[in-house]
């Protein structure tokens, strides 16, 4: 069996891999016309007259059937349609009281359904079924309600940083680094989503020998920056600028549902900062990053990597580049595409962004128009592996192309083994390894 599937695999993922991400590749320039027409079929709807005949006189099925089966060597003779854009009125955002009402609402109702559950006895399926029911009748219902309160970027140089932070005595030094090496401090906005053991009795992370032991709360670190130097002098905590929700350890969903959910409190900045809570930053890190994708040869930019380790030579140094991956080996991850790591490809810094495969998700910058046309997934709770190569293919298949950096402006701290992780509380929580 395995000889028959695994060679069927092999060829697939290489069919695959080649087509989608070929273009890379082969070159760093990409032809206009033929990026637009992979990522929207081109077809005659050149007049509303023909549009509305479209509607009144065809199916979808007989529209497909008569007028997308073009042949291959044709394409390159396509034009893009016009574009029918449907007027919105947007009507001001809800308060942050709304958000923090809704969210604590969402994750309290969950908390106490899945503990109705838990037990040795729970299976993935019914953990999987109640968060999809509460989630279904309360977020997905909220974002659709909420559709058109959610706000328009500006445009004025303004930079929301997502910043989930799980138990993470690192997350202090990031924020301070953050806004001390802001050229314009004044126009970085922090969605704070922070999920911590607040005591009075907590427990440790796997330590040397497999012990977990009892400990204390974790640094609070909203409070640890705002009292610090750097935030005293940046007078975020005083006018707003950093926008905190605290959750329970116990309450987490992993790290994209913690994306999911703080991206939230976004207010209409005009980019979007996506970062870990465990990296530093180089000096006037937001001028370089907004200049990166100003420059860049694309509509839609996203500049993405695995930033270098804290350990390297890394501060304004030539832009690591995420080119490799592969199929998950470990019987948890099988089947997910693992990501590889990330190098400088290049002997000197380049002039533009560079054409890259893959998104990162402990570092990416955009603009935030994304979090409009691409949405994160609401029903990706408790994962690791996985969420990177889910954003890729959906930026790119809408529109967006990514980008390694010209230059490295910030570091990430890989290996903090013996803190905690976010699976070690879901085991807890359900009384099994679950996770």
């Amino acid at each position: 069996y395995n000889y028959v599937i695994f060679p069927a695999l092999l060829i697939t993922s290489i069919a695959l891999f080649y087509f989608f991400f070929g273009s890379v590749f082969k070159t760093n320039t990409v032809d206009n016309s033929q990026r637009n027409l992979r990522k929207s079929i081109a077809l005659d709807i050149s007049n509303e007259a023909q549009l509305e005949s479209i509607a009144s006189n065809k199916t979808i099925g007989d529209f497909v059937q008569a007028n997308v089966f073009i042949e291959y060597d044709n394409l390159k003779h396509l034009s893009l349609p016009s574009r029918y854009n449907i007027e919105e009125d947007f009507i001001d955002p809800p308060p942050i009281s709304e958000i923090e009402k809704n969210m604590t609402l969402y994750l309290s109702t969950l908390h106490e359904s899945l503990s109705a559950i838990a037990g040795p006895t729970v299976t993935g399926v019914q953990v999987w079924e109640t968060f999809l029911h509460v989630t279904k009748s309360m977020p997905m219902v909220w974002d659709e309600q909420n559709k058109y309160r959610f706000p328009k970027p500006r445009n004025d140089n303004t930079i929301f940083v997502s910043l989930g932070t799980y138990r993470d005595p690192y997350c202090p030094m990031t924020i301070k680094s953050l806004y001390a090496n802001a050229k314009f401090p004044e126009n970085v906005f922090v969605g704070m989503f922070q999920q911590n053991c607040f005591g009075p009795k907590c427990r440790t992370g796997v330590l040397v020998g497999g012990k977990v032991e009892d400990a204390g709360p974790d640094p609070d670190c909203y409070v640890e920056f705002c009292k610090s130097e750097e935030g005293i002098n940046s007078n975020a905590c005083n006018n707003g600028h950093i926008r905190l929700f605290n959750v329970n350890e116990s309450e987490s969903l992993g790290p994209y549902m913690a994306r999911y959910l703080g991206a939230k409190f976004y207010r209409g900045e005009q980019y979007y900062l996506q970062i870990d809570s465990h990296s530093e930053f180089v000096h006037a890190w937001d001028e370089k990053l907004i200049k990166m994708v100003e420059d860049a040869p694309a509509e839609k930019p996203v500049i993405s990597t695995y930033p270098p380790d804290s350990t390297q030579n890394w501060k304004d140094t030539i832009g690591f580049r995420m080119c490799d991956s592969e199929f998950a080996a470990a019987q948890i991850e099988w089947q997910i595409i693992r990501l590889g790591s990330s190098i400088a490809f290049d002997r000197e810094i380049p002039a533009v962004a560079k054409y890259a495969p893959f998104v990162a998700a402990g570092f990416f910058f955009s603009p935030a128009s994304f979090l409009h046309e691409v949405p994160f997934d609401p029903f990706l709770p408790w994962i690791f592996m996985g969420e990177e190569i889910s954003m890729s293919a959906r930026l790119w298949t809408s529109g967006y192309d990514i980008f390694s950096p010209t230059v490295n402006v910030l570091n990430h701290y890989y290996v903090r083994r013996h803190y905690p992780k976010f699976w070690e509380s879901v085991n807890r929580f359900f009384k099994k390894p679950i996770h």
